[in-house]
């Protein structure tokens, strides 16, 4: 993806604070992934952070704008329980 603008919502920005996520780590995972038109859910494993990020993301004429991301500490509670 060239030439694509990466725009962070209020709200992610405010969340990125409140969590200590650096706007350069979001940056860095949505300019490695080739991602089409419309809204999508990323999570990823971050080395440094204790829960995977969850970055919600619209995408439309070649501009990303950032909805929210934060740690994704559900599905988590259960973990080692069978």
């Amino acid at each position: 993806m060239n030439n694509v603008k990466i725009k962070m919502s209020r709200h992610a920005k405010r969340r990125a604070k409140l969590y200590k996520i650096p706007e350069s780590v979001i940056f860095d995972i949505l300019e490695n992934m080739d991602l089409s038109h419309g809204k999508h859910e990323i999570i990823k494993e971050i080395k440094g952070f204790k829960f995977p990020l969850k970055i919600v993301v619209d995408i439309k004429n070649d501009i990303i704008s950032v909805i929210t991301n934060y740690p994704l500490k559900k599905g988590r509670k259960n973990e080692g329980l069978l």
